[in-house]
């Protein structure tokens, strides 16, 4: 594998302790922060807030001849303290060219001067009036020019981007960011996956909540990374306060965050996952659909990254459930959301063919429940008795009493009409028909159980005229652990885009309304099984944790690569299961998603809820002879575990 197996790249924002116009001093420090981060962490990039050299809150001292000298002596000794650094370096200063002072920002990396940005938009209104100091970089050629400061040569414009290995790095400064197009649109267009923000923004009440919220959306709306850095202590205190705010954002998801109004220096980092931004942009038609787009950006070639040992230490929060990530609000709102979309979208299809019946299989298992529950509720809402959901429960050789009976009860605390078929003769009699041994359990023996049981469903709604509520789940479909044309088929199913591992936690939250909440809460503690052999047969000792598949299934959806699947799910299950056993389940879960691709090709209608969907008419194109030969090789080259 090569050095960017994993597509990661380490960023850091850091918030220094300003000592205003002591450049030299501001040096020292930011040196220093270089030094220690550079030993806890290697990042590939560290950026640094806007002015940090000199301080933003300057004002006239910006036009004292003495000050703009030291300056630039001061980040030529910056780049003679950090020559010995390998990562990239962003820092804010005051830039005098052509006798216009601009608002600017030095790209530095071993000791070189690699280019000056200029700060385009300048806020002059209310408590800022830059204005009064700087120029707008706009002033300069679209093409930039050349200039000669701090003893080196460089590029100084707006339109520059670094390449610094797969990453693609822009840049704006503070105010840059907040106008209605902002540079980074047009750097995204042009390749940037990495954007930096140089800021001195000032804190006001509900000001760092909007920061964050428009923060997060442009790095969502650009399929980007976005890393912001703010002044901090040290600034002037005459009528502003500043927080120091340091904030890492990828796609929309904030990773990192500092504690704002610390005194001390202190930074942030996180890993960036280039190959998700890129795979964001691939999936997205309309990325580069704009007829304006500016062509003529300048990139710096800045070497190659440093790249640590992210096995050994990844700066990432992984969610272990990333289908209903969070604390308990914003599950407990995410289960609300999905069961919402579920009831309204069999309501639709019922007052879309005009009908007022429901047949549903009902096991005494998580899948059955939800889809019963919400079908109970879809008919609540359109005003239909609930006698009109024929819940069926059909028993068979391996059918346990604690599931049948869990089944019954909760059949009967609804209300809806119930039906008790018994399929252990109707089997027997097939095993008969196509003489089959019937102490031979296997594939032909547990499925003919699952075609059995739709056949029943199938032809009571044609008697009833209703129609037929699949309840087999998006885990089972990525698995394949359904039966083609037996639990695999219905007329509609409400289950379709919902995880096992979300199932439960619906469930679980929907116990808490009901009368049957004893019922639920049991069904939901009962170990998955599909119960079609006589005896023990769980389904997690067969095929694996479900929550492991679906933490496969949501990073699988993302293009992540299986050795990138795999670092994360032993990183978010750490302490829970082993490297090996992860691998293990990994493997299988390639060997069965490739292999089973022809069950969800025929896939009946159900609604999408999350983001990962397997319809075939929806998010997922997959032809049923791809082969798994290029996965399970790099799953292979893992040793060790």
């Amino acid at each position: 594998m090569n050095q960017y197996r994993y597509g990661l790249f380490r960023v850091v924002a850091a918030c220094p302790e300003v000592a205003l116009a002591d450049t030299m001093e501001n040096v020292k420090r930011i040196a220093g922060l270089c030094a220690e981060i550079e030993e806890k962490c290697q990042p590939a990039l560290i950026t640094f807030p806007e002015l940090s050299l000199s301080g933003y809150s300057c004002e006239e001292m910006f036009n004292q001849q003495n000050l703009s000298q030291s300056v630039e002596e001061a980040l030529e000794e910056l780049m003679r303290e950090t020559a010995c650094r390998n990562c990239l370096i962003a820092v804010g200063l005051p830039l005098i060219y052509n006798s216009r002072r601009y608002n600017a920002a030095a790209i530095i990396k071993g000791g070189k001067l690699l280019a000056m940005i200029p700060k385009i938009y300048l806020p002059n209104s209310k408590e800022f009036y830059e204005a009064r100091y700087f120029e707008s970089g706009s002033l300069l050629p679209k093409e930039g020019v050349e200039i000669e400061y701090a003893s080196q040569r460089c590029h100084f414009g707006t339109r520059q981007l670094f390449d610094l290995g797969k990453a693609c790095i822009g840049l704006e400064l503070c105010e840059d960011f907040w106008v209605p197009i902002p540079p980074s649109s047009y750097a995204a267009l042009n390749g940037a996956n990495v954007i930096l923000n140089l800021s001195a923004s000032n804190e006001v009440a509900g000001k760092h909540d909007f920061r964050k919220t428009l923060l997060s959306a442009c790095s969502a709306r650009l399929h980007c990374a976005y890393v912001y850095a703010s002044s901090s202590f040290g600034e002037s205190s005459d009528d502003l306060v500043w927080g120091g705010s340091s904030l890492i954002y990828e796609d929309g998801q904030l990773l990192a965050e500092n504690k704002r109004f610390d005194k001390n220096a202190n930074w942030i980092v996180a890993d960036i996952d280039l190959d998700a931004l890129q795979s964001a942009r691939l999936k997205s038609s309309t990325f580069y659909d704009f007829e304006h787009k500016e062509l003529d950006y300048i990139h710096i070639d800045c070497g190659e990254p440093v790249q640590p040992d992210f096995e050994e230490k990844l700066y990432r929060e992984l969610e272990r459930h990333p289908f209903f990530p969070g604390g308990t609000e914003q599950i407990d709102s995410r289960c609300r959301e999905v069961f919402e979309i579920q009831v309204r979208g069999l309501m639709g299809r019922l007052e879309h063919i005009n009908c007022r019946k429901a047949v549903i299989g009902v096991s005494g298992g998580l899948d059955s429940t939800l889809a019963l529950l919400v079908c109970c509720e879809a008919f609540d809402r359109i005003g239909l008795d609930r006698k009109g959901i024929i819940a069926v429960t059909m028993p068979c050789f391996g059918t346990s009493k604690r599931t049948y009976s869990n089944a019954l009860g909760l059949m009967e605390e609804l209300g809806v009409s119930l039906r008790d078929i018994d399929i252990a003769a109707a089997c027997e009699l097939h095993f008969q028909d196509l003489a089959l041994n019937p102490e031979r359990h296997d594939s032909a023996y547990e499925n003919s159980q699952a075609r059995e049981r739709t056949q029943i469903l199938m032809d009571l709604a044609n008697s009833e005229g209703g129609i037929v509520i699949g309840t087999g789940d998006l885990s089972e479909l990525a698995l394949g652990w359904c039966t083609y044309n037996g639990d695999h088929m219905s007329m509609y199913g409400v289950n379709v885009g919902v995880p096992k591992t979300l199932i439960r936690e619906i469930c679980r939250r929907k116990a808490l309304e009901l009368n049957c909440r004893d019922i639920i809460l049991d069904i939901i503690d009962t170990p998955v099984s599909p119960e079609l052999i006589p005896g023990a047969q769980m389904t997690e000792d067969l095929v694996g944790p479900y929550e492991l598949h679906d933490f496969f299934l949501w990073h699988f959806f993302d293009g992540s690569s299986p050795r990138k699947i795999w670092l994360y799910a032993c990183k978010a299950f750490e302490g829970q299961y082993e490297a090996s056993t992860v691998l293990k389940w990994l493997k299988i879960f390639y060997k069965r998603f490739f292999s089973q691709q022809f069950k969800r090709s025929c896939l009946p209608n159900g609604p999408k809820t999350c983001k990962v969907s397997l319809s075939p008419r929806g998010d997922w194109r997959m032809s049923t002879d791809t082969v798994p030969r290029l996965w399970l090789k790099e799953l292979d080259e893992i040793v060790n575990y």
